[in-house]
């Protein structure tokens, strides 16, 4: 694995990715960027991680952004050709495993779209977050103008890319940017004590949970429907269904094996 990229395993089944660049703010760079995916690859295949957790080196930043000295001398096909070649973005958001950011610092540019294309966000309440390519004379390039009205609907979308201006943690939290913010102290244990009740789930009901609220951006009602029904029916022919039912009838907790 990459030296700017770690992986940690944490209690059995949660996987910890951490961008290890902390004197440049965790900025992404090429080598990063195919760290993530050799990261992302490495840990599909692994049944026994059932929920990916990423994060930042250091207390300074979760990504600061695209490293800046990348763009000096691109050519527009060679940054368009760059940038379809390592779609890290949707490569996090097609993961079929739940993935969370843990936010405990800049999260900008690059770095907060990276936070977008994850399924969930907490965010330290000192966290700095935004959109600052207007700054540069750009906007974003990998899903911010897409993903951030989703999340948070046009009128603060169109306020943090036009203006530029960073949020704390707290703010994304009240406006939906981030599910949580909590005290920098607390930030790892509250993700943790979350990572660890999702990865109790059941891996097969993980992945029709996560399929199935996607499916909400992109078909109408009676499609996205149709598609949760399709999941729903096939997990009853799961084990893990049927121990489930069983923990339940029993009162006990149940042991699901991800078949």
């Amino acid at each position: 694995m990459s030296d700017v990229v770690r992986v940690e395993k944490i209690d059995g089944n949660i996987a910890k990715i951490t961008i290890n660049r902390p004197d440049k703010l965790n900025a992404l760079n090429r080598e990063v960027r195919q760290g993530i995916f050799g990261a992302l690859n490495n840990l599909t295949d692994d049944d026994d991680i059932r929920v990916v957790l990423i994060t930042g080196a250091g207390d300074k930043a979760f990504i600061a952004g695209a490293d800046i000295a990348e763009f000096k001398d691109a050519r527009p096909i060679e940054q368009y050709r760059s940038m379809k070649a390592g779609n890290i973005y949707m490569a996090i958001e097609r993961f079929h495993k739940p993935v969370i950011a843990m936010i405990n610092g800049f999260c900008l540019g690059g770095g907060c779209e990276l936070a977008m294309a994850c399924d969930m966000r907490i965010a330290s309440t000192s966290a700095k977050i935004g959109q600052p390519e207007i700054n540069l004379g750009l906007i974003p390039g990998a899903g911010g103008t897409q993903r951030l009205p989703r999340l948070v609907g046009e009128g603060w979308a169109m306020r943090l890319i036009t203006s530029g201006e960073l949020i704390s943690g707290d703010t994304a939290a009240k406006i939906g940017l981030v599910e949580t913010a909590v005290a920098p102290e607390e930030l790892e244990t509250h993700t943790m004590t979350l990572a660890a009740k999702i990865g109790s789930r059941s891996p097969v009901a993980l992945q029709a949970a996560k399929e199935s609220i996607l499916a909400a951006r992109r078909m109408p009602l009676d499609e996205g429907l149709k598609f949760e029904q399709a999941w729903f029916s096939l997990l009853f022919s799961t084990d893990d269904m049927a121990e489930g039912v069983s923990a339940f009838l029993e009162k006990r907790k149940a042991e699901f094996k991800g078949s």
